[in-house]
């Protein structure tokens, strides 16, 4: 992606951080419906997991199973395994690591006796309270240059919220 930056960011209170992110990510978004470019092209958290199903790879949190397996098209079994690991592993959620996210999508993978679930979190190096963040530079300042006064504060303000993390 030819003007794009991915970054390593870190956080110490992570609800302050996702709701940062979320206003930041909605001032792009509607400057994106005005001015054509998001400069927010992607973010995964520390313990963001991926589950295949008939229609895609549907992306969640550890600990939002019992909220996504409404949402997932799979055989009964398949979907009965899957509860029981991650039933498991967020009972342990306060004391998580990385690397034991990591390790149990690998025996999960096993127990289904094919890939299904993906956490790429641990192969970008990423640990608890980080986030990877891929910004369209260009974009960035494509805006800064075309925009409208109207929505100048509002630019500022979305990249203010993306600054407390850089």
């Amino acid at each position: 992606m030819s003007g794009t930056v991915s970054k390593i960011v870190r956080f110490n209170n992570e609800e302050e951080f996702l709701e940062d992110i979320e206003e930041a990510m909605e001032r792009f978004t509607y400057l994106a419906s005005r001015y054509g470019v998001n400069v927010i092209e992607g973010i995964l958290l520390w313990d963001y997991v991926g589950i295949r199903d008939e229609e895609g790879i549907k992306i969640f949190r550890i600990g939002e199973f019992p909220y996504v397996e409404g949402t997932l098209r799979i055989d009964l079994d398949t979907l009965k395994i899957l509860e029981r690991y991650f039933d498991e592993i967020e009972s342990r959620w306060e004391d998580l690591t990385t690397s034991e996210i990591n390790y149990f999508v690998e025996m999960l993978n096993d127990a289904l006796g094919e890939e299904l679930v993906y956490y790429e979190a641990y192969g970008l190096g990423l640990e608890r309270n980080e986030a990877y963040i891929i910004l369209n530079i260009k974009g960035l300042y494509y805006l800064e240059n075309v925009i409208d006064m109207e929505d100048r504060s509002i630019l500022d303000e979305a990249v203010s919220l993306l600054m407390k993390y850089m």
